[in-house]
């Protein structure tokens, strides 16, 4: 299966790069699998597609603000992106380092206040390992001076200050557990109110947690899609959740991150079980759904595993045709931008 086969071109200045003024006024496109007709509609409407019998399943990892900015000794400014923690020292991150061309073990990285961080090693091409020093907690560290880790095609100029909007904005309304260094953008678009109407047409609504690693921006570089393979990602299902999706006569996923735990563990028969641990399960045209009925998600990047995941849930050729005309309509594109319903 060829990855050129899944690109579209995009206007560039479709791609979103602030919020909408309020979360649940973004735009919708609806697709119906069984008949092909696509509709547009505003997020708000969603209501009107969910009732009794249905679960929506949402994905409560908390974004934490894994974006640093730093200098180097001689006075250039240095991006951090923190990864992960290694294990009981708090302080240590494995992370990503721009630019890091001129990065060597031993160096040292400036903060305001003081604090600092120290280049370890490299554990890979990519990857850095780095040791934080800071007269604080870590976690005030970051609560000072981190920033949203905005993905790459959102431009915010690194000599700005952090925006408080974005810390804000680039975080579900029901946001619990922290643990990712991206958001599941198809939940920005919830508001305290949509979901209190959901709850009155008769659908119930669960929780899973999958932490988004770094591994959502990367690009497929294989010119075959089934030689590429995702980075892993932790998660977990409860045993309550696992009951409630079981009970349900249809799944909605909000987002493919929910979409991808709840198929990483659903049987032959579309049966769930409570879990703890990781996947890297790859979606693309040719997988067989066995647990997800409908599905919530934001327009995505062409030749990306998550448009491919779309693909493989209603079709290339009427994905295809769906973006073709949330293009035709000037929808907002990408993690801050609009939204589709796949029924």
């Amino acid at each position: 299966m060829k990855l050129e086969d899944f690109s579209y071109d995009l206007p560039e200045e479709l791609i979103a790069q602030e919020p909408a003024t309020v979360r649940d006024q973004s735009r919708m496109i609806v697709v119906d699998r069984k008949t092909g007709e696509i509709k547009i509609r505003e997020f708000r409407n969603i209501t009107e597609y969910v009732g009794e019998g249905d679960v929506v399943v949402v994905n409560d990892s908390r974004v934490f603000p894994a974006r640093l900015i730093g200098r180097k000794m001689s006075g250039g400014l240095i991006e951090i992106l923190l990864l992960s923690k290694k294990q009981d020292e708090p302080k240590t991150w494995e992370v990503l380092l721009r630019p890091a061309k001129r990065v060597a073990t031993g160096t040292d990285l400036l903060f305001a206040e003081g604090c600092s961080a120290r280049v370890i090693s490299r554990i890979s091409e990519k990857k850095w390992l780095l040791e934080f020093r800071t007269d604080v907690e870590f976690d005030d560290f970051l609560s000072r001076y981190g920033r949203a880790p905005l993905p790459p095609y959102i431009k915010r100029k690194r000599i700005q200050p952090r925006s408080l909007e974005d810390l804000e904005r680039y975080q579900t309304v029901y946001a619990k557990k922290p643990g990712s260094v991206a958001a599941p953008t198809a939940g920005l678009h919830f508001t305290e109110s949509v979901l209190d109407r959901i709850k009155k047409r008769g659908a119930k609504i669960a929780a899973i947690t999958l932490h988004v690693g770094y591994g959502t921006f990367l690009p497929i570089e294989t010119k075959n899609v089934e030689e590429h393979s995702l980075e892993e990602e932790s998660f977990s299902i409860s045993n309550e959740t696992a009951g409630i999706v079981n009970n349900a006569k249809r799944v909605v996923a909000v987002g493919t991150t929910s979409t991808r735990a709840l198929e990483s563990v659903a049987d032959e028969q579309g049966r769930i079980k409570a879990y703890s641990g990781n996947t890297d399960l790859f979606i693309y045209p040719g997988y067989r759904f066995r647990r997800v009925g409908a599905m919530l998600t934001n327009l995505h990047l062409p030749r990306s595993s998550l448009f491919l995941l779309v693909c493989a849930f209603a079709g290339r050729e009427l994905m295809l045709q769906a973006y073709s005309t949330a293009i035709e309509n000037r929808f907002r594109f990408y993690s801050y931008g609009d939204c589709m319903l796949i029924l």
